[in-house]
């Protein structure tokens, strides 16, 4: 018999976490000090932050500062006590859920306190053992772990590809049939590694072929795609096509929860059954008031909205004008690709950040396949046309070094925070 900790032991935790003890405390869980916003510090050292999803740069604004530490003073952050459906129920839960209803174009929304538990949640209460799912091939991790509790069948479709999920939803519309259940779609609304929106248009048209529902995560698209920042459905006016949309605090909001918006029977259905929220402690009321002032300032103040696009075409459109390819992106995420092996990529970043000031993300293997190089920027209202052409010449900098093989020759620095240990 095999000692389960023994076996996690000598796995070293997975195929990322077998790089723990050279990436910790600067390529993962790197820690970055200072006011939240485009300039912070990183080991000491002022960097330009190109990775934080602070899209519309609310997590310092003023007025969302002065109501976060309102209602903690007011409240503190243990009211309420209890789950929602005991003791943990408010009347600012429910102003809450009633505005962002409004603001989506639903009847009605409820509150999860976390999004990625409350998407798994959702698909669980969702679906029987009859019922068949069709989902996009690069869809989130939070909805392939939720697909992972569900007894049946399910079919993944090619990227945006029609004539793939044309085909999964005739293989998914037989099998149904057959077993007496129905179809669920699940996709994104703006994907977040390529930027791409999810082809929301095509699968609403879709609908008058097959008989589905179609559940929305639109993490990414809410508060930056739409009218107003009401998500990427409306960009594509087919709200209504979207039964059930799903969104989370932690992106535009700056912020902390979810919510999921539908008709309000099937919102009910969700609020009585979903088991991570039943057995879960209310969101604290310092983030319900916080999100209250968020969503307000974002429905009256577009101009934030306007900022991040300002920025952000700023940044495409000179990444391309330079000759970078960052492919496909159709919102404010910025992937920039490159092809090399990852002590070309660690390098890079490394010289990236220690000697030009510049934080981004980078993706490499195992998350990506052996080769490729994806940098990811994440660009904000709060940036500067300043911030954006300062980051242009440093990548330049860093792609001609690149190019010439100068970070291949290299051996990859220790930088790993030294005060962590494996055991």
């Amino acid at each position: 018999m095999v000692d389960i900790f023994e076996r996690l032991e000598h796995s070293a935790g997975g195929p990322i976490g077998q790089y723990m003890s050279r990436v910790h405390g600067y390529f993962a869980f790197p820690k970055l000090e200072g006011e939240i916003g485009p300039h912070m510090r990183f080991r000491g050292k002022e960097v330009l932050n190109w990775s934080l999803n602070n899209y519309l740069g609310l997590a310092n604004h003023p007025e969302v500062r002065r109501a976060d530490a309102d209602s903690a003073k007011q409240f503190g952050l243990a009211a309420p006590m209890g789950a929602r459906m005991m003791s943990g129920q408010t009347r600012y839960h429910e102003e809450l859920e009633r505005e962002l209803a409004e603001f989506v174009g639903k009847e009605d929304a409820f509150l999860l306190n976390f999004g990625y538990q409350g998407m798994i949640s959702i698909i669980d209460t969702l679906l029987s053992p009859r019922d068949v799912v069709v989902y996009d091939a690069e869809a989130h991790a939070c909805i392939i772990d939720g697909l992972r509790m569900h007894r049946g069948r399910r079919f993944v479709y090619a990227h945006n590809d029609k004539a793939s999920l044309r085909r999964q939803l005739r293989h998914a519309t037989d099998l149904a049939e057959e077993q007496g259940g129905g179809v669920l779609v699940i996709t994104e609304g703006v994907f977040g590694m390529k930027g791409d929106l999810g082809f929301l248009d095509v699968i609403a048209e879709l609908k008058g072929e097959f008989q589905f529902r179609l559940l929305v995560d639109d993490a990414h698209g809410f508060g930056t795609m739409g009218r107003g920042g009401r998500g990427t459905a409306d960009h594509f006016g087919v709200s209504d096509a979207v039964d059930l949309l799903f969104s989370t605090f932690a992106k535009s909001m700056a912020g902390f929860g979810a919510f999921v918006a539908g008709e309000r029977w099937l919102v009910n259905v969700l609020r009585y059954n979903m088991r991570s929220q039943l057995y879960a402690k209310s969101l604290p009321l310092p983030m319900v008031v916080g999100a209250l002032k968020r969503l307000d300032i974002i429905r009256h103040h577009p101009e934030y909205q306007e900022q991040l696009w300002r920025i952000t075409h700023a940044l495409q459109e000179g990444l391309r004008r330079n000759g970078f390819d960052i492919g496909i992106t159709e919102s404010p995420v910025t992937p920039v690709y490159m092809r090399g092996g990852n002590e070309e990529g660690t390098n890079l970043i490394v010289d990236l950040r220690e000697n030009y000031g510049v934080f981004c993300s980078i993706v490499i293997y195992p998350v990506i396949p052996k080769g490729e190089i994806i940098l990811r920027l994440i660009p904000t209202a709060a940036h500067t046309l300043a911030d954006v052409e300062r980051t242009i010449e440093a990548f330049k900098a860093v792609r001609e070094k690149f190019e010439s093989g100068y970070y291949r020759s290299m051996a990859i620095p220790q930088m790993a925070d030294p005060e962590f240990r494996l055991r």
